[in-house]
């Protein structure tokens, strides 16, 4: 018995963990944008209204089902509340990403930078990922649905999901911001991303074992790229 629960409990977690990555690399980008003594307040907001959206949600398990149906028919496509969150989410994921990379590699000078990242406002950023956070909250909480039966496992494994996150979320932010390359891939994994909602929004399913094997072998890659350029 107590086996038959903690084995999908660990499951549950280790994919909500997963799925949290984007999220992670998500905030830490945005976080950049503001001044250093503002970073940490963004992460820690933008992933405890994660939690909080998520817990929410599962008290409306039936609503969430029912987002499932299809609303609507085009070219033999069905619409779904569901892929029309994650079409918006794909979309708005997608022109975040290729707006970032275009800033970082068109930025001339230092100065530039500074202008860039004093742009941001705190409440438009934290607004901009709760819009994320309620596409991938949604996605997540399908998903858990499909693992396990028991809501109260659902419940534990979103709080420590949003435990490791917050830990994670530091030295992630961190690494990032101190390797420049690191911060391009990143961004190039959110388009990744942004592409595999869009893909799933119009009922083409792209395995996500595929996207996060070629998300680490990128990283693996630059890892070793950044190892050689040291040596020389």
């Amino acid at each position: 018995m107590f086996y038959s629960i903690l084995i999908p409990l660990l499951s549950l977690i280790l994919l909500e963990v997963i799925l949290g990555i984007d999220n992670i690399i998500f905030i830490s980008i945005l976080a950049d944008k503001l001044p250093e003594s503002q970073r940490n307040k963004l992460r820690y907001w933008g992933i405890g209204l994660a939690m909080v959206m998520r817990l929410g949600l599962l008290a409306f398990i039936s609503w969430i089902l029912k987002l499932d149906k299809i609303l609507f028919t085009v070219f033999e496509i069905g619409f779904s509340g569901k892929s029309l969150i994650l079409l918006i989410g794909g979309l708005f994921l997608i022109y975040k990403s290729t707006k970032e990379i275009y800033h970082k590699t068109e930025q001339i000078d230092g100065s530039h930078s500074e202008k860039t990242k004093k742009q941001g406002s705190f409440k438009k950023l934290l607004s901009e990922i709760i819009l994320l956070d309620l596409v991938f909250s949604i996605d997540s909480i399908i998903t858990a649905v499909g693992m396990v039966n028991e809501l109260w496992v659902m419940y534990t494994a979103v709080i420590v999901t949003v435990i490791i996150m917050l830990v994670a979320s530091g030295p992630i932010s961190k690494f990032i911001n101190q390797h420049p390359s690191f911060k391009v891939l990143a961004l190039c994994f959110l388009m990744m991303i942004g592409v595999a909602l869009l893909a799933e929004g119009l009922s083409f399913s792209i395995p996500k074992g595929y996207i996060y094997f070629s998300m680490a072998f990128a990283f693996f890659v630059d890892i070793v790229q950044m190892k050689t350029i040291k040596k020389h």
